[in-house]
């Protein structure tokens, strides 16, 4: 296996590093911190993370000291403007989203709509790329944005393609929290390879999402997003079709570059 196909295999699951508990409880309290919590109380950081308030005020400490956190007016904390390099960094390392890029910029101008590039991290679906199309609508996503797997298209498809034992054990916590009907519509994603949705995440938003072929990198899906009253049923089918031919291209980008 050459360097650069090394660096693309996250299909194995990541061993758990011994006598590292306290610095994986630093790290998961900062991961802790997203777009649909963008604060919190010491408290809820300590339930999120499962320890005693008082470990988890040495924990917010020592990132205050790192200049990660900083406290508001309320005594909530949020994460600072340091770890926008980092975020900038993990952008410029992603392999999958540079190869991707040029074929993205492709199916925006073809298909004229926006196309988005997810990938698969624990829990959730993250946006690495997106691609705007030139006609005026903007959305939500933007690299970095995530949402819960299970969730839009994107959710569904990437929840589909994990493994069967990983994906129902995940599917079980879904469907406590979102019902039965989730469960059917990711076994229907993963039997058609494609997954759609509509308003469930942004109002009058239609998207579909497929998978990229496996090429040893995390599980990566390719997304289309349009306003519903601009594209009909014509064009829907259509869009699944081409937006699959350019999941096959990002396929073969990789594959060579990982040769």
């Amino acid at each position: 296996m050459t360097p650069a196909a090394r660096s693309l295999d996250t299909t194995a699951p990541p061993k758990r590093t011994p006598g590292a508990s306290s610095s994986r409880k630093v790290l998961q309290l900062l991961l802790s911190f997203s777009e649909r919590r963008w604060d919190a109380s010491v408290a809820e950081l300590a339930a999120s993370i499962g320890t005693p308030v008082a470990t988890t005020y040495r924990y917010v400490a020592l990132l205050k000291e790192l200049q990660l956190l900083e406290e508001g007016k309320t005594g909530r904390y949020h994460v600072t403007s340091q770890v926008m390099p980092l975020a900038r960094a993990a952008q410029l390392a992603n392999d999958l989203a540079r190869l991707a890029r040029p074929v993205m910029e492709a199916a925006a101008r073809d298909l004229g709509e926006t196309v988005l590039l997810f990938q698969h991290f624990g829990d959730s679906a993250v946006c690495a790329d997106r691609v705007e199309c030139e006609r005026a609508m903007r959305f939500t996503f933007q690299p970095g944005h995530s949402v819960p797997l299970g969730t839009g298209a994107s959710g569904k498809m990437l929840l589909a393609m994990l493994p069967e034992g990983e994906r129902e054990r995940r599917l079980s916590t879904i469907v406590q929290r979102r019902g039965p009907s989730v469960r059917e519509e990711v076994k229907r994603a993963g039997m058609n390879r494609y997954a759609v949705s509509w308003g469930e995440l942004d109002e009058g938003v239609w998207s579909c999402s497929v998978p990229i072929p496996s090429t040893g990198h995390r599980p990566a899906v390719l997304t289309l997003a349009a306003p519903a009253t601009r594209i009909g049923d014509d064009a829907k089918r259509a869009a699944v079709i081409a937006l699959k031919a350019y999941a096959g291209r990002i396929h073969r980008a990789v594959s060579s570059f990982a040769l």
